[in-house]
C-alpha cells in the first residue's frame, strides 16, 4: 500500500494513477489528506472504481448530485467517471487517513462482452443515478462490505496468490454491492448531459486560469447561454461560475507557494490573481493566513518541495 500526499491530474481533470497497469489494473493506497495542497482533493474523475475506508477523521465527498459525509470507520463506493472532490471537515489536530482501492472494473468482469460484464458490472457502472455509496458499520449488509474491505489492506504483495486474493475479494465486494443496489438499478434515470457540459466548462477553466476568463467565453466551450451557465454550476457544484474560477487560481495558488520558490508577486500574477496587493487579500479571506504565512508553515511543515 502506498502513502500519498498529494492528487496528479492531467490537464481535463482526468486522475492519473501511478503504478496503475494494463496486467493488474489495481492500486491500494494510504491518503494523508492534511498534507495535499489546500487540504482538500480538487474535483476530477476517473475510469476506475474508487472503493475507500476512512481510518481517522472525517472526510466530505462532492458530487453534482450528492453531499455525503464520512467519519471513521465508515467507507464507500465512487463509480466510473464520476465528477467528485472531497475535503476534511476535522480540525488540523485530527489526521484525515483514507484507505482506498482502486481498480479496473475488467479485473472482476473480465474479458469485454463477458456474461459476468453484461450482467454485474455494467448495470453498476452504466448507471447514472448510482454516484456514491456509503458504508456505515451501523448497517450489518454495510459491515460485511468494511470487513472485506478492510481485509484486502492486510494482504501482502509479496505473498503467494495475492492478485488472485485481491480479486476474488472485490469480486465478493461487488456482488454485495450489486445485491444493495438491486432495486436503485432498474429505476429509470435520464442520462445527463449537464454533467459532460459542466466537465467541459471545468476543463476550459483548468487550461486558461492563468487568462482572463469571462462568463461568455466559458459558457460557449459547453454551447451554452449565460445563463444556464451560471444554472450548471449553481445545480451542480453550488458556486458560481467566478467563484470556482477564483477558488481554482487559489488553489494553484497555494500549489505553487508550497513547491516552488517563485515570488508571491510572480504567483499571484501567473495565477491570474493579479498584483500582490489583491492576491494577499483575497488569499486571506480564502485561507485564512497571508501567502508569506502559508508557504512558511507549508515549507517548514513539509519537506517534499522540489529543489
Amino acid at each position: 500500500m502506498k502513502n500519498i500526499k498529494k492528487i496528479e491530474l492531467l490537464q481535463n481533470k482526468e486522475e492519473i494513477l501511478p503504478g496503475f497497469s494494463s496486467d493488474f489494473p489495481y492500486i491500494s493506497s494510504r491518503a494523508e489528506i492534511d498534507k495535499y495542497d489546500g487540504r482538500f482533493v480538487p474535483w476530477h474523475w476517473h475510469k476506475p472504481i474508487e472503493l475507500f475506508y476512512i481510518e481517522s477523521g472525517v472526510l466530505e465527498y462532492y458530487t453534482p448530485k450528492n453531499r455525503l459525509s464520512f467519519s471513521a470507520g465508515m467507507g464507500g463506493f465512487v463509480n466510473s467517471n464520476v465528477l467528485h472532490m472531497t475535503k476534511p471537515i476535522s480540525s488540523y489536530k485530527d489526521k484525515t487517513i483514507q484507505l482506498l482501492h482502486i481498480f479496473d472494473p475488467e479485473l472482476i468482469s473480465g474479458c469485454h462482452g463477458s456474461k459476468v460484464e453484461k450482467t454485474y458490472v455494467m448495470p453498476i457502472i452504466a448507471a447514472p443515478q448510482i454516484e456514491i455509496v456509503a458504508f456505515s458499520p451501523d448497517n450489518c449488509k454495510h459491515a460485511d462490505i468494511l470487513n472485506l474491505l478492510c481485509s484486502i489492506f492486510k494482504l501482502s504483495d509479496k505473498d503467494l496468490g495475492y492478485e488472485i486474493k485481491v480479486r476474488e475479494i472485490l469480486s465478493q465486494i461487488w456482488l454485495m454491492l450489486f445485491d444493495l443496489l438491486s432495486e436503485r438499478l432498474y429505476k429509470r434515470s435520464l442520462y445527463d448531459k449537464n454533467d459532460e457540459r459542466l466537465k467541459m466548462m471545468m476543463i476550459y477553466i483548468h487550461e486558461h486560469y492563468t487568462e482572463k476568463i469571462t462568463i461568455s467565453d466559458l459558457a460557449s466551450t459547453a454551447y451554452l447561454s449565460e445563463r444556464e451557465c451560471f444554472r450548471i454550476f449553481r445545480n451542480y457544484l453550488h458556486t458560481t461560475p467566478t467563484e470556482y474560477i477564483r477558488s481554482y487560481r487559489l488553489k494553484e495558488a497555494c500549489r505553487l507557494l508550497a513547491h516552488s520558490h517563485d515570488s508571491v508577486a510572480e504567483i499571484g500574477f501567473s495565477c491570474g490573481l493579479g498584483n500582490s496587493s489583491y492576491f494577499g487579500k483575497i488569499f486571506k479571506d480564502y485561507i485564512n493566513c497571508t501567502p508569506v504565512e502559508y508557504r512558511k508553515i507549508w515549507q517548514n511543515t513539509h519537506s517534499n518541495c522540489p529543489k
